[in-house]
C-alpha cells in the first residue's frame, strides 16, 4: 500500500497500538495490542510518518519512563511505528478508572448497542470522561505543534478514534481556535451509534452531540448510524441537516457525515491461512463451527449456546459429526458484569457438554484465552461454518477474516443482521439470534449445504472483502478529508444558506392557514447583530420594514423582550404597534400605553448604589458601566484579552461585596432584582394579557432569542410554541425546538412568516380591533386577535405585586380617565 496524504497524520484514540509491560527481566518492552482499529490504522500511521496520541497501558503510579523502540523481530501491524511517532497519555489510575469502566463501559457501551437497560448514568463519571478526554486533547495539540515543525505550511489532520474519544474534537478546536492553529478534524465510531430515542436518555446528550459536532468530518461504518446520528442533531439540537448528503449545519459550520465500512487487510490474512498449521480433529470427517468473539454479552453467546443446543436435540444426526470450537478473549474482567457472564459461559457449555458427550466426543471445545492471528487464521481456514451473530456490533470483522482465510473447502458465514457487516454481506445466511428455533435451523441448513451453493456464496463474499479491503476503506477517508495525494480534491459539502423555504419544515405545520400568530423575539443577537457596544447595534433596516409589514397584519402579534432598559428596546426598535418588554420583562408596556411593572425590593436599590460605586474604579481599559430603570450592566466586550481574566476577577468580587449576584450575559455581567421574575414569566404574562389564559388553544407562538436568558421563555412555552435559539460560535444547551446560526436567519424567518400571512385571502367580514389589552377581559375566549394600531400619548402604568391573573386595563374597569393614572393592584 502506498499512501500519501497532503497533511501530516495525527492519530487519537483511547490507546496507543501497544501496551507498555515489564518482561522477566524487569526491562519495559512492548506489548501488541491486535484489534481492528490498529490493524487498520496503524500501518497508516507508520508509512505517512504520522503521530500516535494514546494511553500506553500504565499510570502516574507507576513511574512510567520512556516507551521502549519496537523489537526487531515485531511484525505486528504497527512494526516501524518509532518511539517519535508516540505521543502517550498517562493518567491517575483513579481518574482512567472512572473514566473508562465507570463511564465509557458501564454507560456508552450498552447505551450505544441499544441495551439502555444496563446502562449507568453517573454525573462523577461523566466529568472524568469529559477530563481525560481533555487530556487527550492536550496531547494531541501538542502532536500537532510537532507535525507543524516538520511541514510547517501544512494543515495537520486529527483523526480521533472511538467512543472513549468523542469529546476531544470539542477540546481541539477551542485549543486551536484560541491559538490561531488551523487544523482538520475528523471523528470515527467503531462502534453503533443509537436512534434518538435512545440517545436521549443520556442526560448529558446535547453536551456529547456539541462535542462531536466540533469534528469537520464523522464517519460510521454504515448509513442506519449515520441516519442516527443526523436524526439526533435535528430532533435533540435543533440542528439543520440534510439528509440526502448527510451534512449537519452547527455553530455556523456545516459537518460531514459518511458512512465507511471498515474492513481488513486481505493478503495479510490469505498469506496467513495458506501458512498455518492445521486444527487438529478428532477425526478428517468431524465438521468444525466456529465462534470467535470477545468476552462480552453484546455477542449473542448465550443466544448462541441454546440454538446450538436446539440444534443436537432436533437434529441427532450431527452428533458426533459436529463440534462448536468457541473462542472467548477475556476483556474488561475487572468489572462484575463481564465475570458474571463468563460464569454464565462456563455453566452452559459444562451443562452442554455434560449432556451431549460421548466417550470420543464432545460438542464444544471451548478456548477461553488470547489466541494468535496465525492460530485465528487456521481456525477460520479449517472450519466449515462461521457464526457471527452478535446482538448488535458496530461491524464484526471476524465476519470478513473468516471470509479472507477460507482458502480450502469453501464454507458457510452465518451472520446476524444486527452486525455493521450484515448490511453488505447479503450472501451470507442471517439469522436473527433471538429466535433460538430458526437459528438452529439456519445452523442445519449452512451444515448441509450443497458445495456447488457454498462455492457460489463464498466467492462473492471474498470478492467483496478483497476489493473493499482497509486499503479501500483508508482511501475512502482520506478522500473523504481531502487529504489523498493521489486523486483531485473533492469538494465538502456545505449546506447551501438558510432560506425561506428551508422555514417549511420547520414552520409549516404550526403556522397553518388559519394561525393566529404571537410573535415573541428578543433584539441584541437576535434582531440586530451584537455589537461591541450596545449602542452601536442598530436594527438592520431590511429587518425593521418587516417587522413593519408584520405589525399591521390583522393576525400577527409582535412582542420584543429584551434585557435592556424599556425606554433603550422601544428607541432601538422605533416601530409603533407592538409590545415592548425590558429589562428581561420586569418592565412591560403595550401599544395603548399601559405598563406593567414588577416590584423591587428596596435592600435591592441600596445595593444597587453600593455595586455602582464599586464597579467604577473598574471601569478601564475598555470596561463600562451601563445603568438601567431596573438593575445595572457591567460590560467587558472591549476589554484586550490579555486584561480580560483581571477585569472579570475584579468585577465579580465587586459583586460579592455588594451583595448582588452576577448573572453573566455577552461578555457581561447583570445585576438584576432577586425575584422570581425573569423572560418566561414575561412571555406568559404578556400572552395571557393579550388573549386569556387559554391562549395555548388558539395561538400559535414563535419564540427566538440568543441568550441564557433567553431558554427562561423557552423552557416556560415549551411544548406551547416553537421556539429558535440563534447561536453560532461556541457550544450551549438549549430547549430550543431549532438553531439558527445568525441574525440574518431570523429575518429570514420573517419573511417566510410575511409571506404565509400575505397569501391569505382577505375577509372584509373579520372584526377589526384596536391592538391593545384593553379589549378583552381577563380569560375572554375570544379568538380575535388585535390589530396594530400607533401608540397613544397616555401613560397608564400598572404598579403590581405578581399575579397569576391576567392584566386589566383602566379601560376595562370602567375608569374614566386613563391619563396620568397610578394604579397599585394587590392581590
Amino acid at each position: 500500500m502506498v499512501l500519501q496524504s497532503t497533511s501530516p497524520l495525527v492519530v487519537v484514540a483511547n490507546s496507543l497500538p501497544f501496551v507498555v509491560v515489564e518482561d522477566a527481566k524487569g526491562n519495559r518492552v512492548r506489548k501488541q495490542c491486535p484489534s481492528g482499529l490498529v490493524t487498520a490504522v496503524a500501518p497508516a500511521v507508520v508509512e505517512t510518518g504520522g503521530l500516535w496520541v494514546g494511553w500506553p497501558g500504565i499510570y502516574e503510579e507507576d513511574k512510567p519512563g520512556p516507551i521502549p523502540e519496537p523489537s526487531p523481530d515485531d511484525d505486528s501491524p504497527s512494526a516501524g511505528l518509532k518511539t517519535e511517532q508516540v505521543v502517550p497519555v498517562i493518567l491517575p489510575h483513579q481518574l482512567f478508572d472512572d473514566f473508562y469502566n465507570g463511564c465509557c463501559h458501564s454507560c456508552f457501551w450498552p447505551l450505544f448497542h441499544s441495551m439502555p437497560d444496563r446502562a449507568l448514568f453517573r454525573s462523577e463519571k461523566w466529568q472524568a470522561y469529559l477530563a481525560v478526554n481533555k487530556q487527550f486533547a492536550i496531547q494531541a495539540v501538542n502532536a500537532v505543534k510537532t507535525s507543524l515543525e516538520r511541514q510547517p505550511n501544512s494543515v495537520p489532520l486529527v483523526w480521533i478514534h472511538g467512543y472513549q474519544m468523542m469529546c476531544v474534537a470539542n477540546f481541539i478546536r477551542n485549543i486551536c481556535d484560541a491559538e490561531k492553529i488551523k487544523v482538520k478534524i475528523a471523528f470515527f465510531l467503531h462502534i453503533p451509534f443509537p436512534s434518538w430515542d435512545i440517545m436521549r436518555l443520556f442526560p448529558w446528550d446535547d453536551e456529547l452531540l456539541q462535542n462531536i459536532l466540533c469534528a469537520d468530518f464523522i464517519g460510521f461504518h454504515i448509513e442506519d448510524y449515520c441516519f442516527n446520528f443526523i436524526d439526533c442533531c435535528q430532533r435533540r439540537l435543533g440542528c439543520r441537516t440534510d439528509r440526502a448528503r448527510m451534512l449537519v449545519e452547527h455553530n455556523n459550520r456545516t459537518v460531514s457525515v459518511r458512512a465507511l465500512p471498515i474492513s481488513i487487510p486481505y493478503e495479510r490474512f490469505q498469506a496467513l491461512a495458506e501458512s498455518a498449521p492445521a486444527v487438529v480433529k478428532n477425526n478428517p470427517e468431524e465438521l468444525i463451527m466456529l465462534g470467535i468473539d470477545q468476552l462480552d454479552y453484546t455477542k449473542g453467546l448465550v443466544h448462541r449456546l441454546k440454538a446450538f443446543e436446539r440444534l443436537l436435540k432436533n437434529h441427532p444426526e450431527h452428533r458426533e459429526k459436529v463440534v462448536l470450537i468457541q473462542v472467548v478473549v477475556p476483556s474488561r474482567t475487572d468489572m462484575k458484569v463481564y465475570r458474571d457472564l463468563k460464569d454464565e459461559l462456563d455453566t452452559e457449555i459444562g451443562k452442554l457438554n455434560g449432556c451431549f458427550s460421548t466417550a470420543n466426543w464432545s460438542p464444544i471445545r471451548y478456548i477461553c484465552a488470547y489466541v494468535s492471528q496465525e492460530q485465528l487464521a487456521a481456525f477460520y481456514r479449517d472450519s466449515s461454518v462461521a457464526l457471527v451473530a452478535p446482538l448488535r456490533d458496530g461491524m464484526s470483522l471476524v465476519a470478513k477474516e473468516f471470509v479472507a482465510c477460507q482458502t480450502k473447502e469453501p464454507g458457510v458465514l452465518v451472520l446476524s443482521p444486527f452486525a455493521g457487516a450484515g448490511i453488505d454481506m447479503t450472501e451470507a445466511l442471517q439469522v436473527n439470534p433471538y429466535e433460538t428455533e430458526l437459528y438452529a435451523e439456519t445452523i442445519h441448513r449452512a451444515i448441509t449445504m450443497p458445495k456447488e451453493e457454498r462455492e457460489m456464496r463464498m466467492f462473492r463474499l471474498r470478492r467483496q472483502v478483497r476489493e473493499k479491503d482497509v486499503n479501500y476503506w483508508l482511501e475512502s477517508f482520506f478522500k473523504s478529508v481531502n487529504c489523498y495525494a493521489n486523486t483531485d480534491e473533492i469538494p465538502s459539502g456545505k449546506l447551501s444558506p438558510l432560506r425561506e423555504d428551508d422555514f417549511n419544515s420547520f414552520l409549516d405545520h404550526y403556522v397553518t392557514e388559519t394561525s393566529k400568530l404571537a410573535l415573541l423575539l428578543d433584539y441584541d443577537g437576535t434582531l440586530a447583530p451584537i455589537a461591541p457596544n450596545p449602542d452601536l447595534a442598530v436594527l438592520p433596516a431590511e429587518t425593521k420594514k418587516v417587522l413593519v409589514r408584520l405589525a399591521n397584519m390583522p393576525d400577527v402579534y409582535i412582542a420584543i423582550i429584551s434585557g435592556r432598559s424599556l425606554e433603550n428596546v422601544m428607541k432601538m426598535v422605533g416601530i409603533e404597534g407592538l409590545t415592548y418588554a425590558g429589562n428581561h420583562g420586569f418592565q412591560i408596556r403595550h401599544p395603548d400605553g399601559s405598563q406593567f411593572v414588577h416590584p423591587v425590593p428596596h435592600e435591592f436599590n441600596e445595593k444597587l448604589d453600593k455595586l455602582r460605586e464599586l464597579l467604577k474604579p473598574v471601569c478601564k481599559h475598555g470596561a463600562w458601566l451601563e445603568d438601567k430603570d431596573i438593575g445595572m450592566t457591567f460590560h467587558y466586550r472591549e476589554v484586550p484579552d490579555d486584561l480580560a481574566a483581571e477585569i472579570i476577577a475584579k468585577a465579580e468580587e465587586c459583586f460579592v461585596s455588594a451583595g448582588i449576584e452576577p448573572h453573566p450575559s455577552h461578555k457581561a455581567f447583570e445585576a438584576r432584582p432577586p425575584v422570581l421574575w425573569d423572560k418566561g414569566r414575561a412571555a406568559i404574562r404578556i400572552l395571557c394579557s393579550l388573549f386569556g389564559v387559554d391562549w395555548s388553544d388558539r395561538i400559535s407562538v414563535i419564540f427566538a432569542g440568543d441568550d441564557k436568558t433567553d431558554e427562561d421563555a423557552m423552557k416556560a412555552l415549551q411544548g406551547m410554541a416553537i421556539s429558535f435559539r440563534v447561536t453560532a460560535s461556541k457550544n450551549v444547551k438549549t430547549v430550543a425546538n431549532h438553531r439558527l446560526p445568525s441574525t440574518d436567519s431570523v429575518l429570514t424567518m420573517l419573511k417566510w412568516i410575511e409571506r404565509r400571512f400575505s397569501a391569505r385571502p382577505f375577509d372584509a367580514s373579520k372584526p377589526v380591533l384596536p391592538n391593545s389589552s384593553l379589549n378583552q377581559s381577563p380569560g375572554s375566549t375570544s379568538s380575535r386577535v388585535p390589530q396594530r394600531v400607533p401608540s397613544v400619548s397616555e401613560d397608564i402604568i400598572l404598579t403590581m405585586t405578581m399575579s397569576d391573573e391576567p392584566m386589566v386595563s383602566p379601560k376595562a374597569s370602567g375608569l374614566a380617565s386613563p391619563a396620568n393614572a397610578e394604579i397599585s393592584l394587590k392581590e
